[in-house]
C-alpha cells in the first residue's frame, strides 16, 4: 500500500477534519476555529491538565491537542511526534483519510506532529490475503505550519524509512542474499544512485575470507554490494563510507541459537537496510555529500561445510582470525567490508549493524551504542543528530585493555572476547581493520521491536535512516 503523503496547501485552506495544535499560553488563538462553547470547554479542561479533545461535527471532526511547553527543543519535537502517533487510533475509528493541521503553538511543532503521525501509520500488509484497510492517506499542513521544501524533505525521509522497514520485515523465504541484492539494484534505479553487485567469483578474487567463511554452509551464494551517491556539487573531497551488516538470516551457525532467539533473525540485515535507506534519501533530496555504501550479504547456516569454532580464517586484509563462536559472524563480514573501504580513503566510515545482544542488555531498545576513533567534533555532531531525531546514542570506550580479550594463541585475533562488555570487544575487533576515521554503531536494540514504541512500529523500525541523514547534512553541508 502507498504510504501517507504530507502535502502543503495554500493560504486560507479549510478542511473538514482538522488538528489544532496549541499550548496553554495560546488558547485564545483557537477562537478562529472553535465555537465559543468549545473553546470554553477546552479552557476549563486544560486547567485540569486535559490535553486531548475531539469535536465531531456534521462535516468532519476537529481534534485539539494541547502540547506542553518544553525548554529542551529536542524533547519538544519528540513530544509532538508521539502526540501525532497517539492520534492514529481516533483517526482509524472515524475512518479519516485526509487530515489538515494548523499550528497555534508558540513553537511550531506541526511538522514533527505530522512526522510522528505518518511514521506510526506504517503497516506491513504484503502477506495478508485480505489486508485491513489503512484509512489515512494524506496530511495537509497550512502554510504557517511548514514550508513546501521542509515537507518535501520529510516525505523523502518517510519514503526511506518505510523502504528500510519493508526490507527488514521481509521474511528470509522471500529475501535471501540474491533477492536482497536484486532489491538493492531496484532501489538504486528508483531513487537515482549507483549500485554494483559483486558475485561469489569477484568476492573470491578480493580474498574476502570472512564473508566466504560465513557463507560456507549456505546454498545461496554471497553478494557484496557497492552503492554510491556522488553529486556534482558534493561538498566533501573524500567520501563518507557507510557499511551495513547484511546477514539475511542468522541461525548462529554451529554455535546454534536457541529457538526463541532465532524466530526474528530475518532482522539481522537491518544495518544493510539502513544503509540502503540512507543512500535513498540522500539521492531523493539531492544531498551534496559524496556517499559510498558497502554491504556484505549472506546468511549464516548450519551444514556439512559450515565454518566451525576452532577454525582459522584469513580475512581480506590478510589478518588471521580464530573462530571462537560462529554466532559472532557479523563482525567477520563487516571486517572484510571495512578493509575494502580503505581504497576510498574515506573522510569518515560508519558501520551499522545489529551486532550484539550485549548492546541490548546494556541499553535496551531505547538507544544505539557507538564507539570509534573519529574526532570528538564528529562524535558531538552525531550525538546532536541523535537527539534531533530521537535516535539517541551512547558512546562506549575502546580502551586497549578490551583488545587483550581478543588475543589468540594460534592466530592474529579471536572473533570473540569474554561474556563481559561484548558490544565493546566486538567494536574492538573491527578496529583492527580500519586505518581511517571510523565509528561503529550497534543498533541491535532499537532496530527490531517485539512491541511498538510510539511511532516506532512493531518489528522493523527503520532506525538509523533519519539519524544518518541528519548527521550527514549537519556535518558536511
Amino acid at each position: 500500500m502507498k504510504r501517507v503523503q504530507l502535502a502543503a496547501v495554500e493560504a486560507g485552506f479549510q478542511h473538514n477534519n482538522l488538528v489544532l495544535l496549541a499550548d496553554k499560553d495560546h488558547l485564545d488563538a483557537l477562537d478562529s476555529q472553535l465555537a465559543p462553547g468549545e473553546l470554553a470547554f477546552v479552557r476549563q479542561a486544560t486547567s485540569q491538565e486535559v490535553s486531548s479533545f475531539s469535536f465531531p461535527r456534521a462535516e468532519g471532526v476537529v481534534f485539539v491537542r494541547i502540547l506542553k511547553a518544553e525548554k529542551d527543543d529536542y524533547i519538544a519535537l519528540e513530544d509532538a511526534r508521539l502526540a501525532g502517533n497517539e492520534l492514529l487510533g481516533e483517526l482509524r475509528r472515524y475512518k479519516i483519510e485526509t487530515l489538515g493541521i494548523h499550528n497555534f503553538c508558540s513553537e511550531n511543532r506541526a511538522l514533527a506532529f505530522a512526522e510522528g503521525l505518518a511514521l506510526g501509520s506504517y503497516q506491513f500488509l504484503k502477506y495478508f490475503t485480505k489486508p485491513a484497510e489503512k484509512n489515512l492517506q494524506e496530511i495537509r499542513l497550512s502554510p504557517d505550519s511548514a514550508s513546501s521544501s521542509a515537507i518535501a524533505e520529510v516525505n523523502a525521509l518517510l519514503d526511506a524509512v518505510f523502504l528500510t522497514r519493508d526490507l527488514v520485515n521481509e521474511p528470509q523465504s522471500h529475501l535471501n542474499s540474491i533477492q536482497l541484492a536484486e532489491a538493492i539494484e531496484s532501489v538504486a534505479r528508483e531513487f537515482g544512485f549507483q549500485a554494483e553487485i559483486m558475485g561469489k567469483e569477484k568476492i573470491e578474487a578480493l580474498k574476502m575470507g570472512g564473508l566466504l567463511a560465513v557463507n560456507r554452509a549456505s546454498q545461496i551464494p554471497p553478494r557484496f554490494c557497492v552503492l554510491e551517491w556522488k553529486p556534482e556539487a558534493a561538498k566533501n573531497e573524500k567520501p563518507v563510507v557507510l557499511v551495513g551488516k547484511g546477514v539475511v538470516y542468522d541461525t548462529g551457525g554451529l554455535s546454534l541459537k536457541p529457538s526463541e532467539a532465532m524466530d526474528y533473525m530475518k532482522c539481522d540485515m537491518a544495518g544493510a537496510a539502513t544503509v540502503v535507506g540512507a543512500l535513498a534519501v540522500a539521492a531523493r533530496t539531492n544531498l551534496p555529500v559524496h556517499i559510498v555504501g558497502l554491504i556484505p550479504v549472506t546468511d549464516n547456516r548450519i551444514g556439512q561445510n559450515a565454518f566451525a569454532p576452532g577454525d582459522v580464517i584469513t580475512m581480506g586484509s590478510g589478518k588471521t582470525v580464530e573462530v571462537m563462536n560462529t554466532d559472532a559472524e557479523g563482525r567477520i563480514i563487516l571486517a572484510d567490508a571495512l578493509h575494502y573501504a580503505k581504497k576510498y580513503e574515506p573522510a569518515l566510515a560508519l558501520d551499522i549493524a545489529t551486532l550484539t545482544g550485549s548492546a541490548v542488555r546494556a541499553l535496551g531498545t531505547q538507544a544505539i551504542c557507538y564507539m570509534g576513533n573519529a574526532p570528538k567534533t564528529v562524535k558531538n555532531t552525531l550525538e546532536e543528530s541523535g537527539f534531533a531525531t530521537y535516535e539517541r546514542l551512547v558512546e562506549l570506550p575502546l580502551w586497549k585493555e578490551f583488545g587483550d580479550e581478543l588475543k589468540s594463541n594460534i592466530a592474529d585475533l579471536k572473533n570473540l572476547g569474554s561474556s563481559n562488555a561484548g558490544m565493546i570487544t566486538a567494536g574492538k575487533f573491527l578496529e583492527n581493520f580500519v586505518d581511517y576515521p571510523w565509528l561503529h554503531l550497534d543498533i541491535a536494540g532499537p532496530a527490531y521491536l517485539r512491541v511498538a514504541n510510539g511511532y516506532r512500529t512493531k518489528e522493523g523500525t527503520g532506525v538509523g535512516v533519519r539519524l544518518l541523514y541528519n548527521f550527514l547534512k549537519k556535518q558536511y553541508t
